[in-house]
């Protein structure tokens, strides 16, 4: 018998909806899968080049350190000096396979039994699951601002005393942004309570129509802090199936990690580590073409997808490449479902489009739809969804 405790483990939503996509069009049906978070572009060819070279060179062959090799961990330094103009060190920084490894560590390291951790509902559905995992408590608000975000009249109202506020911007699945006023206030709330306080950054670089994406390390310096900086090359650099992603953190924080780490996966995969150097070292363009592709889809499909009846996204996002609409009520009942689960698995069978529902993600009412396709198959989903509601209305 398994344990409780995996037993308790729900699946991703997003991966779920993916593989069952994927499923379908094995057996030759045609799905279009608007439920995985990666762009439809090829990892740019330098970066593929470099993974090649660093095989040739035999610099793959063996473990690096369980931190990562000192020449990314110094790209990482490097770029966060220019991004951001901030100074960390190596002793910052730990690389791990993958940013949701980051965070399934963080959470290893931080979290007793029974901690509190507060996040904002609408939010990434690995962090509930990696919460329960570490015997932490989930506390997720259900914002009354139109953009869906924690505020600290939102931690006020807890009594109990909060250990980690995990706040990711631009959000997963909103796309919404906070601003540098907004991080300042959590900032201090976290500071003044004795909070650590994950901001999960994967997307920083992918901000559109005049947008402005502020990092914690603009606001705040790392050691001896219990501000925590998650990011990775995946987003940004197309790189998903890399999985290259990091920590910034006090030195305490990622000692205590890096142990953990030596018994999890000794170290990221060397060949990774490389393609990642170049990511972060070499031309930069790559990525400012494809956020101006997903800027142009963004703006394309939030006006196409709010023409579709029973779906509204109120406010438009800023970044990341998602859309949230909510699903009318009427529409709901109509269709027979009781949930928008059930509607997400609905449009799948019938519609032939993937979207995983709001359910995962801790707001039920809601469907996630990633934009991050070519806008010919972006606006056939949206035809297809527009002759599914269309029934219900």
């Amino acid at each position: 018998m398994v344990s409780e405790k995996a037993k308790a483990v729900q699946p991703a939503a997003t991966l779920a909806m993916s593989k069952l996509a994927k499923d379908m069009q094995a057996e030759g049906i045609d799905v279009i899968n608007l439920g995985v978070g990666e762009s439809d572009f090829q990892t740019p060819k330098h970066i593929a080049e470099a993974a090649v070279s660093a095989i040739e060179s035999n610099k793959t062959s063996f473990y690096t350190p369980t931190s990562g090799v000192k020449e990314l961990k110094q790209a990482i330094v490097n770029q966060v000096a220019k991004r951001y103009q901030a100074s960390i060190e190596l002793k910052n920084v730990t690389v791990t396979t993958g940013a949701k490894l980051s965070l399934y560590v963080l959470m290893q390291t931080l979290l007793n039994p029974n901690d509190i951790v507060v996040a904002a509902a609408p939010l990434w559905v690995s962090y509930i699951e990696q919460i329960k995992l570490a015997g932490g408590i989930v506390r997720t608000i259900q914002p009354k601002n139109d953009e869906l975000k924690l505020t600290v009249d939102d931690l006020e109202k807890i009594s109990d005393h909060v250990k980690l506020i995990i706040v990711n911007s631009p959000t997963n699945p909103t796309g919404q942004v906070y601003s540098r006023q907004e991080l300042v206030e959590l900032l201090d709330w976290a500071k003044s309570h004795d909070t650590y306080i994950i901001l999960d950054e994967i997307y920083g670089q992918l901000v559109y129509n005049g947008a402005v994406f502020t990092s914690g390390l603009q606001i705040k310096t790392l050691e001896n802090s219990r501000m925590i900086i998650v990011d990775g090359v995946s987003k940004a650099y197309a790189m998903t199936g890399w999985r290259i992603g990091w920590t910034l953190a006090s030195s305490e924080i990622i000692t205590v990690m890096n142990k953990l780490l030596d018994h999890m996966t000794s170290n990221p995969t060397a060949v990774a580590q490389y393609a990642a150097i170049a990511a972060l070292n070499g031309d930069q363009s790559s990525v400012e073409v494809m956020r101006l592709a997903f800027e142009k889809r963004l703006n394309t499909t939030f006006d196409l997808l709010n023409t579709v009846p029973g779906l509204q996204v109120s406010t438009k996002p800023q970044g990341a490449f998602y859309l949230f609409p909510k699903v009318s009520t009427e529409v709901l009942l109509a269709a027979g479902v009781a949930n928008t689960s059930e509607l997400s698995m609905k449009i799948l069978e019938e519609a032939h489009v993937a979207m995983p529902s709001g359910e995962g993600f801790g707001m039920a009412g809601y469907l996630r739809m990633g934009y991050a396709k070519e806008q010919e198959v972006l606006n056939e989903a949206v035809r297809r969804l527009t002759v599914f509601f269309q029934q219900y209305i």
